[in-house]
This record gives C-alpha cells, sequence and structure tokens, in this order.
C-alpha cells in the first residue's frame, strides 16, 4: 500500500511486519526525496532492509533470549546475530489492514493468529500510519491479551538517508545531515545491552549542541529527552530541508545508530532501553519497562515532519 499527500509518499507492506519500504518528500524544487532509506525490491521479505519498522512487544535486545519476570525466567529464540533476541516479535508477523485511506491506514495483530511469535504472553497490537500536511504520524498500541500481567514495551526503528538525492537519479545533496538530540541522560552498554540505569551521555552520542553525524560508529541509548530531535539537511538544488522527529512521554528513550561507511543512520524512539526488562526485575528504576495487566493497553506516537 502506497500513502500519499501533496508532501508524503509512504510505502507499507502489512504482510511483512507493518514494515515501511519507502518514506519520500517533496521538497521545495518539486522533486521527490528519499527521506527514510528506500527497501531494495528483492529485500521485500527482510524488514531490517527497509525504511522503519515496528518493534513489539519489546524494542531493541534481551540478553541472552532470557526474559525473567515474576520469578519466573523464559527462553526466547536467539534471532540475533549476537546471541540475543532482538527487535521485538512481530518483524515478520502478518497484519490485518482494517482502516485504509489515500493517506492514512491501521494496522492490527492477535498474536494468538500468528505462528512462531517470540514471545511468552498473548498480546494484540494496532499500528495506524497517517500523512497530515509534512508530517507523517505514527502511533501503536499494546494491548494484553492474556490472563496474566507481563512486561512490556515498544518502539519503531526509523532509518534516515545520509543525503536527499532525488528519486530520478540525480546527486545534489551531498553535505553530512546535522543531527540535534536533547537528551541529558544515557547509559553505559556492555555488548549493546544496558549495564545499569541511565548516567552521562556517552561523548559518542552526544548530540545535545547539533552536529554533523559524522563517520564514526555509535549505537547508544538516550533517555530525558527536553524536546524533539531535528535533522538538518544542508542546501541542495531543492534547498535546506529541516526534520524534526518529537515524541510522546512513553517513548522516553531514543536510540542513535550511526553504521560506518553506509548511506544511512537511524533515530529510533522506543519505550525503554536495551536489556530494559532484565533491570526492571532487578528493581532498577528509570528502565522505561512498563507492566500490562490482563486488558491493559498502551499507546503512544511520534511525527516525523520536515520544512
Amino acid at each position: 500500500m502506497t500513502l500519499r499527500n501533496e508532501h508524503w509518499e509512504v510505502d507499507v507492506l502489512p504482510g511483512v511486519g507493518a514494515t515501511l519500504a519507502a518514506g519520500r518528500i517533496r521538497t521545495a524544487d518539486g522533486a521527490w526525496r528519499d527521506l527514510l532509506r528506500p527497501m531494495p525490491t528483492a529485500a521485500r521479505g527482510n524488514p531490517e532492509r527497509g525504511a522503519s519498522f515496528p518493534m513489539l512487544p519489546w524494542s531493541n535486545r534481551i540478553a541472552a533470549g532470557e526474559l525473567s519476570f515474576g520469578g519466573q525466567t523464559w527462553q526466547l529464540q536467539r534471532n540475533g546475530a549476537d546471541g540475543t533476541a532482538i527487535h521485538g516479535a512481530v518483524r515478520h508477523a502478518v497484519w490485518t489492514m482494517t482502516d485504509v485511506a489515500d493517506d492514512s491506514i491501521t494496522l492490527e495483530l492477535s498474536s494468538s493468529t500468528q505462528v512462531g511469535i517470540n514471545f511468552p504472553w498473548h498480546f494484540r497490537a494496532q499500528i495506524t500510519y497517517a500523512l497530515v500536511d509534512t508530517s507523517l504520524v505514527v502511533t501503536t498500541t499494546l494491548e494484553n491479551a492474556d490472563v496474566d500481567p507481563f512486561p512490556a514495551g515498544f518502539g519503531h526503528h526509523p532509518y534516515f538517508q545520509r543525503t536527499l538525492a532525488p528519486v530520478d537519479g540525480r546527486t545534489d545533496a551531498d553535505a553530512q545531515p546535522v543531527l540535534h538530540v536533547p537528551a541529558r541522560r544515557g547509559y553505559t552498554l556492555s555488548d549493546g545491552i544496558a549495564a545499569g540505569p541511565a548516567g552521562r551521555v556517552p561523548a559518542r552520542a552526544d548530540f545535545r549542541t547539533p552536529r554533523a553525524i559524522g563517520t564514526a560508529f555509535v549505537d547508544d541509548v538516550l533517555t530525558d529527552l527536553t524536546g524533539p530531535m531535528r535533522i538538518s539537511y544542508g542546501p541542495q538544488e531543492g534547498g535546506p530541508v529541516e526534520v524534526e522527529l518529537s515524541s510522546d512521554p512513553a517513548l522516553s528513550h531514543v536510540v542513535v545508530y550511526v553504521p560506518r561507511r553506509r548511506g544511512y543512520f537511524a533515530v529510533e524512539p522506543v519505550t525503554h532501553v536495551n536489556g530494559g526488562f532484565a533491570l526492571h526485575a532487578a528493581g532498577v528504576e528509570g528502565t522505561g519497562v512498563f507492566v500490562l495487566e490482563p486488558g491493559a493497553a498502551r499507546t503512544a506516537g511520534f511525527t516525523i515532519a520536515f520544512s
């Protein structure tokens, strides 16, 4: 499905984990440009090659796939290359379209109707992608459909292009984007997992003062945001482009991922830190993990807007 308005075109894959395959914006010169990383046609079955994908009922990593809650431990499938359970349980699930318009789509999922869901409790989820003027608005709801409470969280994994090259093949955008993430705290990570509560922001991931994303490797979790995040693309034929990523308070964490020698980077709004379930079980506060009682639900959203 392709959502369209005057400013955005967003390709949605309901049958591949509610993944976004592309997110194009129209700049002042009338050109369509990939703001979000486009998914290669040959990779349409792999959400992690796309523009963005949802992560629920947890985000990022669970160390060794061991999920502890209420005095019990469950072994999840270790589906990450590093031996973790990674990026939630719905990346390859088939979502049902329940409300479709030219500029919006609502998708729903029940884990009890899916095969191989990597989570020990039943849940339901709903995601709405909507285009509102120059904004892409993403709203996620997670509901406990089980008879017992469970720890939970969610997030999304949008990949942004390093350059806003027009989709018609021109290459007029060369400047590195400038990133601003006003987060006052960050985590010490060990093999991608938080070792304790949030503390100082690591220097490599400190974007409180806007700066070019650069070429150094970054894969960090930040929290205590004081405002929206911003990405600034410098002068080009269509003029400079300012992108603002704002999120609800429930999405209290953000993962900043800058891989080496790649044409993209990620700024991921999430509810909780990597390894948050284990920290929550150990009584650590501020992880962003929440517990859903049977029948309870949590809703949160974020917006990507440009000018």
